[in-house]
């Protein structure tokens, strides 16, 4: 049984024409070597698996290739150092003393030293010298796949190639050739995933195209890789979107469950649902098409979908999931973060969908019927709408009762016969007429003149001038009515702000002489109470009224505010004195006193000439001894 070599070795380039995806640096290298003009230190960087160190060693053939040898003879002119193993001062003084003796065959002797990043601070700058004037029959070929970690030094010694990730069209092309050469049926979107998986490293991809042969013989499938390398589907992403574009969030969601119970992480999901808007983005238009890293069939999907999505669809889709991409890692519950996501898509949907629909006229632009389950029984748009109401005819004074429909501005009926005594309370009214008043307002009519009085038979209408009225009888007339005929409420009076309200005095009550001490302490009590208003309590604490008489209390005040608060709070703090100081006739008086407003003083100049102004003789003592605020 043969050895098995893997294909990242057997398939390794030989030739710059066979390296893959770096034209670029292998076109530079080749014109250099051709024109005599290589730089004696290189140094290349780039990602793993790339071709950084098969350049390197078709280069050191290259530079010799001229003078006729064999494979044998050439490898003694190239020395490998790995400087992850090698990374100590001795090992680089070793390699300089090497460095020193001119090459047994061939022209040139070249170093390779590959990692070289892992090389410690000392061993960098014991090469500083070797590395800036070399032999002439030595050149160095640094590799290296974190730059950054060179130091300056060094980087300025050396000529850099930059390597590049090779795209997913070039790896996948490249394994389709070692497919072809191993006699294996492969389908390009299979080898595409593959592709794609390796991110750009081809060593990557041909270790994961002998891992999926291994599993799948001689036929390599997408279903297999998809399966094999742990994969999330494609299918999982255009599903998503279709269900979305349905408005079937139900099964949105289980689909996202199903994606976390194959043991898939939902950052996962989030990402290929992003980079899925992007790829149905750059899919509409012609341009742009050939970003598109996938196979044949799976382009075809693409340019589907995307032509059934509007731009804006795709743009809030990849807005969603963009933020979501950076939300995820600090939610405590992300399931329900990537549910919400999936969610704000169908409700974008939903809105696309209501802003379409025809908009209704004005007959039925109030139905409530598009906010129905389909369920429930719609309404019948077909019946015509009612008429409009037209606003009542004014009736004829010679027109019975009968045949004149009573307007909503009618007054209340009394009597045609009045009484000698005047009637201290209007009749009773039904309350329940108050609410079966049309709510709809209806013009008021020309006030009836005092010589043709409107008549019904037997009774007579007056008109009330208490309110005038637009809608019919007042609730609040009628119940006020009510409670007047009753004598239970008594009327309230509506204090305006500035005015001292009326409160009545009680004319059998008691009138007895209080102290002052007796006031301050009925004042502090009350305002202790917890139905005080804070602006009340304050004004209160802050300052006692005065006693101008034994029934009349003065209280100053600063401005309307005030005033308003504290005349709304009377009604029933003058009770309270009243019962507290046995006085039945205590009332006050609210004055508005201007204040004086006292300015702080805070800089030492403005301390200085406030004193001064007390004692002029400060000024001569400063003067005098010459002597600063500070």
């Amino acid at each position: 049984m043969e050895q098995f070599v893997v294909s990242a070795r057997k398939y390794r380039p030989q030739a710059f024409e066979a390296v893959v995806g770096q034209s670029h640096i292998t076109d530079t290298l080749l014109k250099s070597v051709e024109n005599d003009h290589l730089a004696q230190a290189l140094l290349f960087c780039g990602p793993r698996g790339v071709g950084k160190t098969t350049c390197a060693r078709i280069l050191a053939k290259v530079i010799n290739a001229g003078a006729d040898l064999s494979e044998d003879e050439l490898a003694l002119n190239i020395f490998e150092l790995d400087a992850a193993s090698n990374n100590s001062v001795d090992d680089i003084r070793r390699l300089i003393d090497q460095v020193r003796f001119a090459p047994q065959t061939g022209k040139f002797k070249v170093y390779i030293i590959d990692e070289v990043h892992m090389l410690s601070q000392q061993a960098f700058n014991a090469f500083l010298k070797t590395l800036e004037e070399p032999p002439t029959h030595a050149i160095f070929i640094l590799a290296t796949t974190e730059k950054h970690k060179i130091i300056p030094t060094i980087l300025s010694r050396c000529q850099i190639f930059d390597f590049k990730r090779i795209t997913v069209e070039d790896i996948a092309n490249h394994l389709a050739y070692v497919a072809d050469q191993e006699g294996i049926n492969a389908e390009p979107e299979a080898l595409h995933m593959i592709a794609e998986k390796a991110d750009g490293a081809l060593r990557d991809a041909l270790s994961l195209f002998d891992r999926m042969i291994s599993f799948s013989g001689n036929t390599l499938t997408y279903t297999q890789v998809v399966e094999v390398l742990d994969i999330l589907d494609y299918n999982y992403y255009f599903k998503g979107v279709e269900l979305a574009q349905s408005v079937n969030y139900p099964d949105l969601l289980l689909l996202y469950n199903e994606v976390l119970d194959k043991g898939f992480n939902g950052h996962e999901f989030v990402v290929g649902m992003s980079k899925h808007f992007r790829d149905l983005l750059v899919a509409r238009e012609v341009k742009t098409v050939e970003l598109l890293e996938v196979g044949p069939a799976i382009k075809e999907r693409y340019l589907q979908q995307s032509a059934d999505s509007s731009t804006r669809f795709l743009l809030h889709g990849l807005k969603v999931f963009n933020e979501l991409d950076g939300q995820y890692k600090n939610s405590s519950q992300p399931r329900i973060l990537v549910e919400l996501g999936l969610l704000k898509l169908v409700e974008f949907i939903s809105q696309e969908k209501k802003k379409q629909q025809p908009q209704v006229n004005s007959a039925t632009a109030d139905s409530t019927d598009g906010f129905l389950p389909d369920s429930l029984p719609k309404r019948d748009q077909s019946a015509p709408a009612p008429p409009a109401q037209e606003p009542p005819a004014p009736t004829a004074p010679a027109e019975s009762a009968a045949g004149a429909p009573a307007t909503a501005v009618d007054s209340l009926e009394v009597p045609e016969s009045l009484p000698e005594e005047p009637v201290t309370a209007p009749p009773v009214v039904d309350p329940a007429a108050a609410f079966e008043a049309d709510p709809t307002p209806t013009p008021t009519p020309e006030p009836v003149q005092a010589t043709a009085p409107r008549r019904t038979t037997g009774r007579r209408v007056v008109q009330r001038d208490a309110r005038p009225s637009t809608s019919g009888l007042s609730v609040m007339d009628t119940l006020n009515n009510l409670e007047k005929q009753e004598g239970a409420v008594p009327e309230k009076t509506e204090v305006q702000d500035g005015a001292t309200p009326d409160i009545p005095v009680v004319a059998d009550g008691t009138a007895e002489v209080y102290s002052k001490k007796e006031l301050e302490t009925a004042i502090t009590e009350y305002a202790k109470r917890r139905d005080v208003k804070t602006a009340v309590r304050s004004l209160l604490m802050g300052q006692m009224p005065k006693i101008l008489d034994k029934n009349t209390l003065e209280m100053e005040v600063d401005n309307n505010i005030e005033m308003g608060y504290f005349n709304e709070e009377q009604q029933k703090l003058v009770p309270y004195l009243r019962t507290k100081l046995k006085n039945a006739n205590i009332r006050f008086e609210v004055k508005m006193v201007e204040r004086e407003q006292t300015r702080k003083l805070y800089l030492p100049e403005e301390k200085f000439k406030y004193m001064a102004e007390k004692n002029p003789n400060l000024v001569y003592l400063r003067q005098k001894i010459q002597t600063d605020l500070e």
